[in-house]
C-alpha cells in the first residue's frame, strides 16, 4: 500500500452550528507518498490488507482560517485496502504561517492503481487548534489525484467558524 492518506485528506460543506458566522475556504495541498507505512495481508481474500501510515503536505495554495494562512501538515492514517479499492480514516495536523495548528480529523476512500492512489475523496472535520484557532470548528472535503511517486494533489474546501 503507497498512500491512501488526505488525498481527499479533509469533505461535504457544512458546520456544526447553524448559529455562528461560516467562512468559506479552499486550498490545494501537495501531498508526498507516505515516509513511514506498515501494511499487512489480513488472509481472508487476496489483495485484502491494512495499513497504517504517516505523509507530509505543503499548500501550494493556502487557505486562511482566522487571518492567518495554512503553510504544512503531517497525516496519520490506518486504511483498510481491498485490491484497486481503499478507505481510510486520519488525523491531519496543519501548521499555519504563524506556528499556530490545527487539527482535522478525516475519512477517506481512494481508488488505487499498482498500489499508487489515482483518486480520492476524503471528508473531513475541523476539530480544534491552538493560539488564533482555540476552538474553531468546520467541515468539508477533499478531492485528490494521485501522482505518479505514490503521492498525491489534494483540491479542499469547506467552511469553519471561530469561537464566539
Amino acid at each position: 500500500m503507497k498512500c491512501m492518506h488526505l488525498l481527499a485528506t479533509l469533505a461535504a460543506l457544512a458546520l456544526t452550528s447553524t448559529a455562528a458566522a461560516q467562512t468559506k475556504i479552499s486550498g490545494t495541498a501537495d501531498c508526498g507518498k507516505p515516509e513511514a507505512t506498515h501494511s499487512l495481508e489480513v488472509g481472508d481474500r487476496p489483495g485484502h490488507m491494512l495499513a497504517v501510515s504517516q505523509y507530509k503536505c505543503t499548500w501550494t495554495q493556502p487557505w486562511e482560517i482566522a487571518g492567518v494562512q495554512n503553510k504544512e501538515g503531517v497525516g496519520t492514517e490506518t486504511g483498510d485496502i481491498t485490491g484497486d479499492r481503499g478507505r481510510s480514516r486520519g488525523y491531519y495536523v496543519d501548521t499555519m504561517a504563524n506556528g499556530d495548528k490545527a487539527f482535522y480529523r478525516y475519512q477517506n476512500q481512494v481508488s488505487l492503481k499498482d498500489g499508487n492512489p489515482q483518486t480520492s475523496e476524503a471528508q473531513w472535520t475541523l476539530v480544534g487548534g491552538t493560539g488564533k484557532l482555540k476552538g474553531v470548528k468546520g467541515k468539508g472535503v477533499c478531492h485528490g489525484k494521485g501522482k505518479p511517486d505514490g503521492g498525491g494533489l489534494d483540491q479542499c474546501e469547506g467552511e469553519y467558524e471561530l469561537p464566539k
